[in-house]
C-alpha cells in the first residue's frame, strides 16, 4: 500500500483510520511533510526540557559548529512516530523498537518529508519492521534508521482529538525591541536614590553597563559600598553622592535634577512617599503645572502590542481634574514609545453612561475634551468596560462601535486599587513583563518595586531615556 505524501502543515483530517496487519504487505509506505518552524523547536524544548544553546540560542549558535540554530534530533525521531501511530499502520500500533543515524543537521525553514516503508512481516506476532528516513527539499537524508513495531488486528476509524493550541510567547520581543530603540540614542544621567538593596543597585549597574544611563549613585557611601562588595559587584568608575539617610538622598536627588545635573531619577530602596515627596514638594521640587502620575507598561503575551496602564500607583482616588493630566501624561509616554496616536479607553464597570457610576461620568466627559482639543495627541473613548477595551468579539457582541473598542494602547483605570490589581494580575497571573514611569514632573521618574527583576529596571531605564528624548524633540520643535 502507497499512501500520498501530505503537504506541509496540512488541514488535521477528523478521522484516524489503520491499517490492520492483514493489509500490509511489504514495501507498503507512508510518508508526511512538514516544515520546520523555530516555533516547532521552541515547543520541543519547552516539551523535553533539552535546551541545549544550540537548538535556542541564536546568539551561542553563531558561535558553533553550525553558524545557526538546528533542530533537535529527536524532533525528526518524533515525526516519525507520528506516522506510525497517526497513519501507517495507525492506531493501535505498538512501537517495539527504533534505530536511528543523524547524518545531517536540519534547520529552520527546512522541509522534511519523513517516509516509513515496510522491510519485512512477521505474521505469527504481527511484528512489523520498517525504513525509517527523513530527507529535506534537497532530497538529502538527514536521519535513517529502522522502526520495529506491532500493527494493529482489527480495522479502527476514530476520530481525531483535538488539543488546545499551545500558547508561545517570546518574552523578550519587545524587550529587546525597546533596548535597541534606546541604545541609538546618547546615554542620560540617571540619579539613583538611595540604592541600598541589591535589586536597587545591580538594575542600576546593568543599565549602566547597557549604555542607557550614567548611573549617579545617591545615597549613604559607606553602606552602598558594603553592599556591593557583599554581591560582588563592582563599582569602578561609578560617582556615588554620600548622603547620609533616606530622606536625604531624596532631596539631594530632587535638587541635582533641578539644577539639570541629572536628567531622571531612580527609586533605590527608599519608601515611594519619601521620594514622591521631595519631587511634589512646592517650594523645592520638581513640580509642573501637570499632576504626576504612574503608567506601567506591560508586555502581555495574548495581547499584539504594549498595553499602558494608568494611574495604579500614586493617585489614590482621583478627581476629574487629577484625571485629565491623569490622561495626558499617558498619551505623552505613548508618543515617546512612537506611538503615534494612541488608542485610549477609560475604564468602568460598564460601557453605558449611568450617574450612578461616577467612573462612567468621567469617562464620558473626558471622551468629550478629547473631542474638543482639551486633550491631545491621542483617541479617547469611554466608559469602555474591561473586555470590550482589549477584545473586539467582546466589542462586537455589545454592538460597540468605537475606533478605541478592543484596540487600546492605553486603559485609563477609575482609581489606584483597581489598577494595581489590573496591572498585578496581568503581570503574575498573566505572564506580562512590567515596567513603568512617573510622568508629570519636570524629569521622568523611574519607580520600582521591591519585587521587580532587575529586567524589569533596565526596561524602566530605557523608557525613561526614550521620554527625554521626545521632551528634548518636542521642545526643539517648538523652538
Amino acid at each position: 500500500m502507497n499512501e500520498p505524501r501530505s503537504q506541509a502543515h496540512p488541514p488535521a483530517a477528523e478521522f484516524l483510520e489503520n491499517h490492520p496487519f492483514a493489509d500490509i504487505s511489504v514495501g507498503a509506505s507512508a510518508s508526511l511533510q512538514r516544515l520546520v518552524t523555530e516555533r516547532d523547536i521552541q515547543l520541543f524544548a519547552a516539551v523535553s526540557g533539552d535546551v541545549n544553546p544550540t537548538h535556542v540560542d541564536a546568539l551561542y549558535a553563531k558561535t558553533g559548529h553550525f553558524q545557526e540554530i538546528i533542530a533537535h534530533g529527536m524532533l525528526g525521531g518524533s515525526l516519525i512516530s507520528t506516522v506510525l501511530g497517526t497513519q501507517f499502520p495507525g492506531p493501535g500500533t505498538i512501537y517495539l523498537g527504533q534505530t536511528l543515524k543523524f547524518l545531517k543537521p536540519v534547520h529552520v525553514g527546512d522541509t522534511l518529508v519523513v517516509t516509513v516503508t515496510v522491510t519485512a512481516l512477521e505474521a505469527a506476532s504481527r511484528q512489523v519492521w520498517l525504513d525509517t528516513r527523513c530527507t529535506d527539499q534537497d532530497g538529502d537524508v538527514v536521519l535513517q534508521g529502522e522502526a520495529q513495531v506491532v500493527a494493529p488486528a482489527e480495522k479502527l476509524r476514530i476520530r481525531r482529538t483535538d488539543l488546545p493550541e499551545p500558547l508561545m510567547a517570546d518574552k523578550n520581543l519587545r524587550y529587546d525591541q525597546l533596548l535597541n530603540a534606546a541604545k541609538s540614542l546618547p546615554r542620560i544621567k540617571m540619579g539613583v536614590v538611595h540604592p541600598c538593596s541589591r535589586e536597587a543597585l545591580e538594575g542600576a549597574l546593568d543599565a549602566d553597563r547597557l549604555g542607557l544611563i550614567q548611573a549617579i549613585l545617591i545615597g549613604p557611601e559607606a553602606r552602598i559600598r558594603g553592599l556591593a562588595s557583599e554581591c560582588g559587584l563592582d563599582l569602578t568608575g561609578f560617582s556615588i553622592i554620600d548622603a547620609a539617610h533616606s530622606h536625604a538622598a531624596a532631596s539631594r536627588a530632587v535638587e541635582l535634577a533641578k539644577t539639570g545635573e541629572v536628567e531622571a531619577l531612580m527609586k533605590g530602596s527608599l519608601h515611594t512617599d519619601e521620594l514622591l515627596g521631595a519631587v511634589v514638594n512646592a517650594q523645592t521640587g520638581l513640580r509642573t503645572e501637570r499632576r504626576i502620575s504612574h503608567v506601567f507598561v506591560l508586555d502581555v503575551p495574548r495581547y499584539p502590542k504594549p498595553l499602558l496602564i494608568t494611574d495604579a500607583a500614586i493617585n489614590v482616588e482621583p478627581d476629574f481634574e487629577a484625571k485629565v493630566d491623569i490622561v495626558q501624561n499617558a498619551i505623552d509616554l505613548a508618543h515617546a514609545l512612537g506611538i503615534e496616536r494612541p488608542k485610549v479607553a477609560i475604564l468602568s464597570a460598564v460601557e453605558t453612561v449611568t450617574p450612578k457610576l461616577r467612573s462612567s461620568m468621567d469617562a464620558a466627559a473626558l471622551s468629550k475634551m478629547a473631542d474638543r482639543g482639551q486633550i491631545t495627541g491621542g483617541l479617547v473613548d469611554g466608559p469602555l468596560a474591561f473586555d470590550n477595551a482589549v477584545s473586539l468579539a467582546a466589542a462586537k457582541t455589545k454592538g460597540i462601535v468605537s475606533p478605541v473598542a478592543g484596540e487600546a494602547d492605553i486603559l485609563v483605570v477609575p482609581d489606584l486599587e483597581s489598577g494595581n490589581m489590573l496591572a498585578k494580575q496581568l503581570e503574575y497571573l498573566g505572564g506580562a513583563q512590567a515596567a513603568g514611569m512617573v510622568m508629570g514632573a519636570r524629569v521622568p521618574i523611574v519607580l520600582t518595586s521591591r519585587a521587580d527583576s532587575s529586567h524589569s529596571r533596565i526596561a524602566s531605564c530605557a523608557i525613561a531615556l526614550l521620554v527625554t528624548a521626545h521632551r528634548l524633540k518636542t521642545l526643539k520643535a517648538l523652538a
